[in-house]
């Protein structure tokens, strides 16, 4: 029988919400169970701080996890270099401190506050300050893929008809099109995060777990046994069945 294996879905600093969704885990398959978190733990959430520290302190505590990295994690990691960036995907215009992207909320959950007469490089110096070296180092040290048996568990996608180790990093943490619009099967079930949606979806080649915690739905914890997908619930597994077939690529 395979083992179970279960994903939450996008965080953006929801605390009580991840804290759920590990109790709807813990309930179904004890405290070792294996667990992929498909990224985004900041931004536009309050609690983008306490989020990371709780993942830093499950991983410290031997727990079977793998945090993958998300675009917002990205940002977050390219601002706080010895010269912020800011990614190359974004639109013009948009930066991590936007009022859409979430970066501002991310940095008062470390007590550094932004004003609208702030320059950057003084937000820099003080977020520098104030946000620790280790949360750092968690995100950078974040896988961008987890596969396991018939599985791949990634932030956005995958560029489909493109080797696994030839996808690019911008894709697996950015893409939407592409991989949203393709309906023949891929070489695994993909499970992802990245666009948000009312609820998790199956399409028969993807399962979406970004149920819109970043935009105050509630966050999705979900167990797969091979291919099948129960959504937790407070009631235990609800069955996700794929909405519509895929077309083979055979």
């Amino acid at each position: 029988m395979t083992a179970p294996i279960y994903a939450i879905g996008d965080i953006h600093g929801q605390l009580g919400q991840l804290e759920t969704a590990l109790s709807r885990i813990e309930r179904d398959g004890g405290p070792d169970a294996q667990i992929v978190f498909l990224g985004d733990y900041i931004d536009r959430g309050a609690h983008s701080r306490e989020v990371i520290d709780l993942l830093i302190d499950g991983l410290a505590k031997g727990r079977n996890w793998v945090p993958l990295l998300g675009n917002h994690d990205r940002m977050f990691a390219m601002f706080m270099e010895d010269y912020p960036r800011h990614d190359s995907q974004f639109l013009v215009g948009y930066h991590w401190l936007h009022q859409r992207i979430g970066g501002v909320e991310t940095l008062r959950s470390y007590g550094v506050e932004v004003s609208d007469g702030d320059r950057l490089y003084q937000v820099h110096q003080r977020a520098r300050a104030a946000v620790p070296s280790n949360h750092i180092e968690f995100l950078r040290n974040c896988p961008y893929f987890h596969r396991q048996d018939e599985l791949l568990f990634v932030h956005a996608g995958i560029k489909p008809g493109v080797q696994l180790q030839d996808q690019s990093k911008d894709d697996l943490i950015w893409i939407r099109g592409e991989f949203l619009n393709e309906t023949r099967e891929h070489p695994w079930l993909v499970v992802h995060g990245h666009t948000p949606v009312q609820k998790a979806e199956h399409w028969g080649n993807r399962v979406n777990l970004d149920s819109g915690a970043g935009v105050g739905r509630a966050i999705t914890a979900a167990v797969f046994e091979g291919r099948t997908c129960w959504e937790l619930t407070d009631q235990g597994r609800v069955r996700l069945d794929p909405k519509f077939g895929v077309a083979s690529t055979t």
